[in-house]
This record gives C-alpha cells, sequence and structure tokens, in this order.
C-alpha cells in the first residue's frame, strides 16, 4: 500500500549516524543523501526519506504517529533499540519485551528519535 514514508530532521549529519546505526543492527545498508540532501534508505522492501522541512520551520515529531520497523527476531528488535539508544535516541513506552494483544505475541522495543519521531521494532511471535 505505501511506497515510501518521510519524517522531518533539523540535524541531518545528527539523523544520519542515528539511522545508520538502526538500520545496521538489521544489516540494512547506511543512508545515502541525494541531490536535494534528503537521507534514502531502502530495506527490505522499504524506503524511508529524512529531509529538512521544505517549508523552512522546524521538524517536529508526529503526536500520536509512530513508525514501525519489521524485525525477523526478537534478538534483532532488541539489537535496534540499543543501537537507538546509543547514537542519541530515547527509550520510550513500556521497556522491549514481548507483549500479547488483539494482534498475537509479539516483541516490541519503542524509540524516540533524535527530532522526536516514535519508532517502533516489532517481531511477531508464532504461536
Amino acid at each position: 500500500m505505501f511506497s515510501h514514508i518521510t519524517i522531518g530532521s533539523n540535524d541531518m549529519a545528527r539523523t544520519k549516524a542515528f539511522y545508520d546505526a538502526l538500520f545496521a543492527a538489521t544489516g540494512g545498508p547506511s543512508g545515502i543523501t541525494d541531490a536535494n540532501g534528503r537521507l534514502i534508505y531502502d530495506h527490505r522492501g522499504g524506503r524511508l526519506l529524512i529531509t529538512r522541512p521544505v517549508d523552512g520551520k522546524a521538524a517536529t515529531g508526529a503526536n500520536g504517529g509512530t513508525i514501525g520497523f519489521t524485525m525477523e527476531s526478537a534478538k534483532e528488535a532488541k539489537a535496534w533499540h540499543e543501537a537507538g539508544v546509543a547514537n542519541g535516541g530515547t527509550s520510550v513506552e513500556d521497556p522491549p519485551g514481548e507483549r500479547t494483544g488483539s494482534a498475537g505475541k509479539m516483541y516490541l522495543a519503542y524509540l524516540r528519535d533524535p527530532d522526536g519521531n516514535k519508532l517502533c521494532a516489532l517481531h511477531r511471535i508464532e504461536s
């Protein structure tokens, strides 16, 4: 359904270091910077773009918004979370771990990136 997700940043160098660490924790490549100065991450069929807001105003995190990343294992989700915290992210929500809800059993880990965007690592645990 989605072709890509784009979020804003106020400090592209800081943001690149943060997201490069997250993607490295899941076997993904470092971001590339295009001719317009946007960071682009392609991994597992998804595309994340990060840019300075085109209106010149400050980037802010979406209130109520979350960007979810699919993980291949709980171990990978934990490594993703640890890489984020070590590179300027903030752990939010409950601590990383297993949860059971209407969608079944899963391992979840939540972060806010340095610009306040809320991110989630999700691994579905098979019954």
